[in-house]
């Protein structure tokens, strides 16, 4: 899951930074292939903090922050939203088993999404081979049934996004709420 970007002497002082058991946020980033705005969110919400700082305020990962973070980008590769790890992490909602059904459901249900327009495609080809001349309402009908496959994916996305943006906006507001946050000092 931890990929190294280059090799020779970054590599090699990456696993020695490993060895000392704490990385800095670059180290962490070259490491993962995360981005320093992507470790700074999960850090906003909760999810991924590292486990010390220096005293100018550098982050400083461990082993054990290396282990938490391995264990969040796994379990996003299932699919699975940031809230939802959230959740298995601090061992709230979800087993082992309810994670491998939950990933299940999702690619059923992608499978049935493609089911229509596989079988669309599968129609013109046959059509296509034979000696039936293909129809312009087949073709259109075809390109129609992709389209809307596209289109139903796309505000998938879009509604996930807005989804994030608004629990990002939720949190950012309860964090300027809180006594005692950076933005009520001076």
């Amino acid at each position: 899951m931890f990929y190294s970007k280059g090799t020779g002497k970054k590599a090699g002082a990456t696993k020695e930074l490993i060895m000392k058991r704490q990385l800095k946020v670059g180290d962490l980033t070259n490491l993962t292939r995360l981005t320093v705005r992507t470790l700074r969110f999960y850090d906003q919400i909760g999810l991924f903090s590292p486990s010390e700082q220096t005293e100018s305020g550098h982050r400083l990962y461990s082993e054990s922050d290396l282990l938490r973070l391995h264990q969040i980008l796994s379990l996003k590769e299932l699919g699975l939203s940031l809230e939802e790890i959230k959740s298995v992490l601090v061992g709230e909602r979800y087993s082992p088993l309810e994670i491998v059904n939950l990933q299940k459901a999702r690619i059923k249900e992608q499978i049935k999404l493609q089911q229509k327009p596989l079988e669309q495609i599968e129609h013109i080809y046959k059509l296509m081979q034979g000696e039936t001349p293909l129809t312009v309402e087949d073709f259109t009908s075809l390109l129609q049934a992709m389209k809307r496959s596209h289109e139903k994916l796309v505000v998938e996305r879009q509604m996930s996004w807005e989804r994030r943006l608004d629990q990002l906006g939720d949190y950012l507001a309860e964090e300027k709420e809180r006594p005692g946050t950076k933005e009520d000092k001076p």
